[in-house]
């Protein structure tokens, strides 16, 4: 197909069962919508039937693409989703289907005056990402309060770090233009959790406009993420913190060139 406006990317790890709903879901939204679009699941090296089930489905949902990632963790697959998506805007979304791709929608017009009504101050944003910590979000059911107040420790710790006055920044829905795609993610170096840090601090380091705006999340009881990926993340963004000061980036370099 022709350079389709809106690439979906959806990151695969042991999700045989709960990947054929969430495409369904994506299709059923997307294909009354009046642009065009592709599908790409990425199969993280999963232990399941993931990678034969999306095949399947691929068969009957239009512009279904489905490729392998062997690089064990969430942040490789986005990446290699990304860099091979070729839509006008690349959003990736969680297998689990947390947030629904109707959320798009709310997203379009901060890109450009397509779809929307923004003003024009609130136009011609690069990254537009989902937040579960703004006014206006919705989650289904509530967090417990031990989780709220990890999280929210957990933030304030990013924005000290590295991204001030971003509330939310591990919701697994986020979109990029593709110019800013095919410049921030060929230089991640983040495979596992804390890559989203990543992507939008490098984002931020390149000049690129981020907006956060409120999503409807439907919390998954049986989400794969284990408790330990929360110390992870925090490690990471130390190292994110780290490689920006020294220029591991090489943005200081290119930029003065």
């Amino acid at each position: 197909m022709a350079k389709p406006y809106l690439s979906v990317i959806i990151p695969a790890y042991n999700e045989a069962k709960r990947l054929p709903l969430t495409l369904i879901d994506i299709d059923k939204h997307l294909s009354k919508a009046d642009f065009t679009y592709e599908i790409i699941a990425v199969d993280n090296n999963s232990k399941d039937a993931t990678q034969e089930v999306a095949e399947r489905f691929s068969h009957i949902i239009k512009n279904l693409r489905v490729i392998e990632c062997p690089i064990q963790g969430k942040g490789a697959a986005v990446k290699m989703g990304m860099l091979e998506a070729k839509g006008e805007i690349r959003i990736f979304t969680d297998a689990d289907n947390s947030t629904s791709i109707d959320q798009f929608y709310k997203m379009i017009p901060y890109f450009s005056a397509k779809g929307g009504s923004a003003p024009d101050k609130e136009q011609n944003y690069n990254v537009v990402i989902g937040s579960r910590d703004i006014k206006g979000s919705k989650l289904i059911p509530a967090q417990s309060w031990y989780r709220q107040l990890s999280g929210n420790m957990g933030n304030l710790f990013i924005q000290a770090l590295v991204l001030p006055g971003l509330w939310d920044t591990q919701c697994g829905f986020k979109a990029l233009t593709g110019e800013a795609a095919e410049k921030i993610f060929p230089l991640l170096k983040i495979k596992h959790w804390g890559f989203d840090v990543e992507i939008l601090a490098l984002a931020k380091a390149l000049g690129y406009k981020i907006k956060e705006i409120p999503v409807i999340w439907v919390n998954d009881p049986f989400s794969h993420v284990k408790a330990s990926a929360f110390i992870e993340v925090l490690l990471e963004v130390v190292k994110i913190r780290w490689w920006l000061w020294t220029d591991k980036y090489n943005i200081r370099t290119t930029n003065k060139r």
